[in-house]
């Protein structure tokens, strides 16, 4: 016998940071296929997280603007959120910014500029908006997923800012999913490794490509839509006992 898996998020409101483009997008349409109304977060490009907005599916979505480089904005954003949803059940921290840092002792004030910001962005931003965020959960009601990557395990060897980053992220997940445990508001990570979008096609498309590529025993690497769909799985209510989980999404590119 088999019975249909239903990933109904009706009457969910969820926050999706970085939702104007790529993986945010993916997961912000997703999201409201599936009925949640969704505020679609953008650092500037307002005109690009409308159209989004615009396009989809349900009534009663939002766009809401911050720059994740500046911890007040960080830290009000789940505030604004909830107020132009009516509340706030879910977090999706996915916007990130991923940048080569020149080898160190070439150019020391780059080097601590970019460390600063990248630190700033994926890491300090994320924690903010999670201790925000758990106050205007219902109990029992709130689900968090951080999207980190596999660079937290292999190492970022050109971006070691990055790579340190989402690897303390993967520590901050867990470490709130227990905190939070009593609560009842789950906490998951998922670590991708490259995964076709704006963000990607520059390094997807460069000299680095064929090297790339080549990591991949699939012959192919993560597509937006599969991580949406984990995404989406994990806030469902259907596999709570995720909470504190790590989870691989890499075509068996590294393993661990």
């Amino acid at each position: 016998m088999t019975h249909d898996l239903e990933l109904d998020l009706s009457g969910r409101r969820a926050l999706v940071t970085g939702g104007s483009r790529g993986i945010g997008r993916h997961i912000a349409v997703l999201f409201a296929r599936h009925g949640a109304r969704v505020a679609v977060h953008c650092r500037a490009a307002e005109h690009d997280a409308r159209e989004v907005v615009d396009h989809l599916d349900g009534e009663g979505h939002a766009v809401v603007s911050a720059d994740l480089a500046d911890p007040d904005a960080a830290a009000a954003l789940p505030g604004r959120a909830a107020e132009a949803l009516g509340g706030l059940d879910i977090v999706v921290n996915n916007a990130g910014i991923y940048e080569h840092m020149p080898r160190p002792g070439k150019s020391p004030e780059h080097w601590r500029h970019l460390w600063d910001r990248i630190i700033a962005v994926n890491l300090t931003a994320p924690a903010l908006i999670c201790e925000a965020a758990v106050p205007l959960v219902e109990p029992h009601q709130g689900h968090i997923v951080n999207v980190s990557s596999r660079g937290a395990f292999r190492g970022e060897p050109e971006a070691p800012a990055y790579g340190a980053a989402k690897a303390g992220l993967n520590q901050l997940g867990q470490s709130l999913a227990v905190a939070l445990a009593g609560r009842g508001v789950k906490v998951i990570t998922v670590a991708p490794s490259w995964v076709e979008t704006d963000m990607t096609r520059p390094f997807l498309e460069g000299p680095d490509a064929e090297r790339i590529t080549a990591q991949f025993p699939m012959g192919r690497m993560v597509e937006p839509d599969e991580l949406a769909w984990t995404v989406l799985l994990a806030v469902s209510g259907r596999a709570d006992s995720l909470s504190g989980a790590v989870i691989d999404l890499n075509g068996a590119s590294y393993l661990r």
